[in-house]
């Protein structure tokens, strides 16, 4: 089976987040899609992330009514911080040998894939798939080094452009700017309800 496999901090999880989902599991025909909350992103040490239980709960909430998506707590119940390769390698073990992953990353984040933990060894695990993003649309300035171990196994998806940022939407709960219709409503009462990002 194809399986895709998106993470993040997800704080807070947004339709951009969901849009790039569905759009790549349906242009590569994945059997499902796995959301997988970091517990702690080796990018984000110096900056404050919401609980990992929180964070999981949204994502529990956005993704309800897919039956292709799942969430996973692979990167929640070890300590951190969490890098890729390590994250696919344990999903690996729990999908099997006869999973096919395809490791769903924004092409911002791929063009930086080069400062990534293993990257060489994490192309040979999965196939990466880089979602375009607004200012970002091809490989032309993938690293060298990053097409000689496996350009072939970087596919890029076109989806609809959504200019929603999980920083932006904390910001506007901050300044108290409505952020209904940037994500579900069930994330938005979620958000509300727990007080996060006042």
């Amino acid at each position: 089976m194809k399986v895709g496999v998106l993470g993040g901090s997800f704080d807070p999880v947004h339709y951009g987040h969901l849009v790039a989902a569905e759009e790549v599991r349906f242009r590569l025909q994945l059997g499902e899609v796995i959301f997988v909350p970091a517990g702690q992103p080796p990018h984000k040490l110096f900056r404050a992330v919401s609980p990992a239980e929180g964070r999981l709960e949204m994502v529990n909430l956005a993704i309800a009514s897919n039956s292709h998506f799942r969430s996973s707590r692979v990167d929640i119940d070890r300590p951190g911080p969490h890098y890729s390769v390590d994250t696919v390698a344990l999903l690996r073990k729990e999908l099997g040998r006869e999973a096919e992953i395809y490791f769903i990353v924004g092409l911002d984040s791929l063009l930086e894939m080069g400062s990534w933990r293993e990257p060489a060894k994490l192309l040979r695990m999965c196939r990466v798939v880089g979602v375009t993003r607004p200012g970002y649309e091809d490989l032309s300035q993938l690293a060298p080094e990053m097409r000689r171990a496996g350009g072939d196994r970087i596919t890029i998806v076109p989806i609809p452009q959504i200019g929603i940022s999980s920083s932006s939407l904390r910001q506007r709960v901050k300044e108290g700017a409505p952020i209904r219709y940037q994500v579900p409503e069930v994330v938005e009462e979620y958000i509300y309800r727990h007080g996060l990002y006042g």
